[in-house]
Parts: C-alpha cells; structure tokens; sequence
C-alpha cells in the first residue's frame, strides 16, 4: 500500500501534463467565470493548480514498489 499524498515531483509532473494539455485546446475540468479566468491570468498552469486541487485531474500515478524477497 502507498500513501494517498502526492510527493512534489508528482505534483509538479502532473501540473505541468495538465497544463500542457489545457495549452493544447483541451477543455477545462473546473468550472470557471471569466472573472475567474481574468484571477488567474488565463494561464495553463493555475488552472492545472485549480484543477489539482478539487482533485479534478485524470491522471494516474503509478509507483513501483520494492521486491520483497
């Protein structure tokens, strides 16, 4: 069993894959307001942030674990 806490590379990995995609056309998984959009600048990576935090985003972590002998 793992822990159901991201590390930070995990965070920071799935942030900037997330952004990507948003900078790439694909629609938001949050909604937003254009107030909201205006807030964070309409940039990829706060609505990635966003997005991560209401634990929106559909990407997976798989992690390898040690042998145990």
């Amino acid at each position: 069993m793992t822990e159901e806490k991201l590390t930070k590379f995990e965070k920071a990995r799935i942030i900037g894959s997330r952004a990507l995609q948003i900078a790439m056309g694909a629609p938001f998984l949050v909604n937003l307001e254009k107030e909201d959009l205006e807030k964070v600048r309409y940039s990829p990576i706060e609505i990635a942030k966003l997005e991560l935090a209401k634990g929106l985003v559909p990407i997976a972590i798989r992690r390898k674990l040690p042998v145990a002998d």
